[in-house]
């Protein structure tokens, strides 16, 4: 009996690795790679971006020096800019592997890799609810079915989560932010993966009539869990934690964008009332202050009104009423920002969108929960579209949030058009009678294509003049890399035009995909670093000669430009000062003169360094690197 019992519990495991562990493993292994190609390949071979990036690195590294985890610092000043939430994750890293690019940028690499994963689940339940009704009734719970193999592996190999995983990952918004170590990324994740969590939640609500099938087909771990609590609860909690911790990443945004989606989204289906029960927000309002309060109190009493005004007034309202640092642009320009950042599919967004029917309100409300996934995305999309539009102060970052939503859209499209093989000149299904449409939307991809192309060809004719990089221009072209752009669009616009007079839609969408992804790893990425070479390698080896050469109690200090970048490699406070004479004040100053020791570097342009008016016998050149020179000057020679 024990041999006989022995024999089925290893063939029951066996079972369960070839049938579902085995695929699960490779879908693992699947996200593993395009994870690894997008984010985190090369992620720590190039120096800090100035001007952004260094900020937080430095302010990171002051929390890891000082053990201040409250109030963030940059070259000896408070930094209100952002939540500690980003600081205290680089911290951390800086503990598993350095203090170095990969510790910067690690928060932002894995917080795509998270979104992307939520992404994936999600058109995976997706997939299970609606494309495979036969196992409908075991799985009303919200999991993948555990006692149906054969739908598991049909479920994990199903082209539509990997359509929605690899658009999430491979566009040039997403790639951007997920490489640099900025805030960004983790406000999209956190953002995204909330979004995402509420809609399962949602979704895999589970219903009293389905709990006899239940306990019929499922596991026995799963009935046990399922009778003290509702699958949705478990979404509904990590919405809520999602939540706090996107608030602890850029303020006051990370709770009004989620709400303002959802509210219409449930208000419009009319759903409000009978939703905000199921996710009963007087304990999730408990989590979410549990999370948040703490910090904002704890440094509220420490820097009082000063960290009120700077964050609460400057950093969040007034950005959005007013023009702040500069950054004013048109109505538009939202408009052309998701046409560059999410391309080359973004072409495709304005079909996507009319595919769902959207203004077919009775229409949506007749619907499944899980087959409002259309319909969420849509309005996922158009409120941070239009609520950043409103906004006064605009960048480019500000619509990275709505990127998922974008993701979601396309490839709910294009999985539509792909299974029913629909011909250009046929109906496309979910959007009833619209092959013009279509068909405008590829000649615009193919003139977006071919414009990639010609615009890198003779970007070189364009490109001018950069006081940092003198020699950039002429080491690009002479790298081929522009022409190799060139050649890479060419080559994907003509099959696009291939596939369409071929009629094989498919190919459309597999060349759109794979001729971006082949021209980030051979064009982008290597262009990326030869502008590191000529921008921010230089000042990497200035920083490295200030270690070895400065003085005890020596100054630093920059002039002409700000680069935050020399804080973080010298390990040192620098003094900036935009224009020569402003240094002569300071040397001048009875403060400097009265100093100890009688000299201070100065790193800048030959040109700024001669205006500050030094004579020969008054410096000394230390180093130069591209175009930059460092000096040390004898201040108690002024005569």
């Amino acid at each position: 009996m024990k041999l006989s019992s022995d024999r089925e519990i290893k063939t029951f495991f066996l079972h369960q690795i070839q049938s579902r562990w085995f695929p699960g493993i490779l879908a693992i292994l699947g996200l593993g790679l395009i994870s690894w190609l997008a984010f985190f390949q090369n992620l720590g071979n190039w120096g800090l971006l100035d001007e952004t990036e260094p900020l937080f690195a430095e302010a990171s590294r002051q929390m890891l020096v000082t053990g201040d985890w409250i109030t963030p610092y940059f070259n000896q000043e408070t930094r209100f800019d952002k939540p500690p939430l980003i600081y205290w994750l680089m911290t951390i890293f800086y503990r598993i592997v350095g203090v170095n690019e990969w510790g910067v940028r690690l928060p932002s690499a894995f917080s795509a890799f998270i979104l992307m994963g939520l992404g994936f689940y999600t058109l995976s339940y997706y997939v299970q609810k609606t494309q495979f009704s036969a196992i409908k009734d075991e799985t009303k719970v919200g999991y993948i079915s555990l006692s149906d193999q054969p739908c598991f592996r049909r479920v994990i190999f199903h082209p539509l989560p990997w359509i929605g995983a690899a658009l999430i990952a491979f566009n040039p918004e997403i790639l951007a932010w997920a490489r640099i170590g900025v805030s960004d990324m983790l406000l999209t994740s956190c953002m995204g993966s909330a979004l995402f969590a509420f809609f399962l939640g949602y979704s895999t609500r589970l219903d009293p009539i389905s709990e006899s099938g239940f306990k019929e087909h499922s596991d026995l771990m799963f009935k046990q869990f399922n009778q003290r609590l509702n699958p949705s609860d478990i979404w509904y909690l990590a919405f809520y934690i999602l939540l706090a911790l996107a608030v602890l990443t850029k303020g006051p945004v990370g709770i009004v964008l989620p709400l303002l989606i959802i509210s219409s989204f449930l208000i419009y289906l009319g759903k409000g009332r009978k939703i905000l029960q199921e996710m009963r927000p007087f304990r999730g309002g408990l989590i979410f202050l549990g999370i948040t309060l703490p910090w904002y109190i704890v440094v509220t009493l420490i820097n009082g009104q000063n960290y009120i005004n700077s964050f609460f007034g400057y950093h969040n309202f007034e950005r959005f009423t007013s023009v702040v640092n500069h950054h004013a642009a048109p109505w538009y320009f939202y408009f052309i920002v998701v046409l560059v950042g999410f391309a080359p599919f973004s072409v495709y967004l304005p079909i996507a969108i009319a595919s769902t029917k959207f203004w077919k309100r009775r229409c949506w409300q007749r619907q499944s929960r899980i087959q409002q996934l259309p319909l969420f995305a849509v309005f996922w999309f158009a409120v941070i579209f239009i609520f950043f539009t409103v906004a006064v102060t605009k960048l480019p970052s500000y619509v990275l949030p709505l990127i998922p939503a974008s993701a979601l859209l396309i490839s709910l499209f294009w999985h539509n058009i792909i299974k029913n093989n629909h011909p250009v000149n046929s109906n496309m299904g979910l959007a009833g009678d619209i092959p013009k449409a279509f068909s405008v939307s590829i000649i615009f991809n193919i003139l977006l294509v071919f414009s990639a192309s010609v615009a890198s060809y003779f970007s070189k004719n364009f490109i001018g003049y950069d006081a940092e990089m003198p020699d950039f221009r002429a080491d690009l072209q002479a790298s081929g890399l522009l022409n190799r752009s060139a050649l890479i669009w060419l080559i994907t616009g003509i099959g696009i035009i291939l596939s369409w007079w071929k009629k094989r839609i498919s190919g459309i969408f597999l060349l759109n995909l794979f001729g971006f992804i082949i021209f980030f790893i051979w064009a982008a990425t290597p262009t990326y670093n030869l502008l590191d070479h000529h921008r921010q390698e230089p000042l990497r080896n200035l920083a490295q000669t200030v270690v070895q050469q400065r003085q005890i109690g020596e100054e630093l200090m920059m002039v002409g430009f700000k680069k935050p970048s020399l804080v973080f490699y010298t390990q040192h406070p620098v003094q900036y000062y935009p224009e020569p004479g402003d240094v002569i004040n300071y040397i001048n100053s009875p403060k400097v003169k009265n100093s100890s020791p009688k000299t201070l570097l100065i790193l800048g342009h030959p040109r700024e360094l001669t205006n500050i008016g030094l004579k020969p016998n008054q410096y000394k050149i230390i180093d130069q690197a591209g175009s930059y020179q460092l000096i040390r000057a004898n201040i108690g020679n002024r005569e």
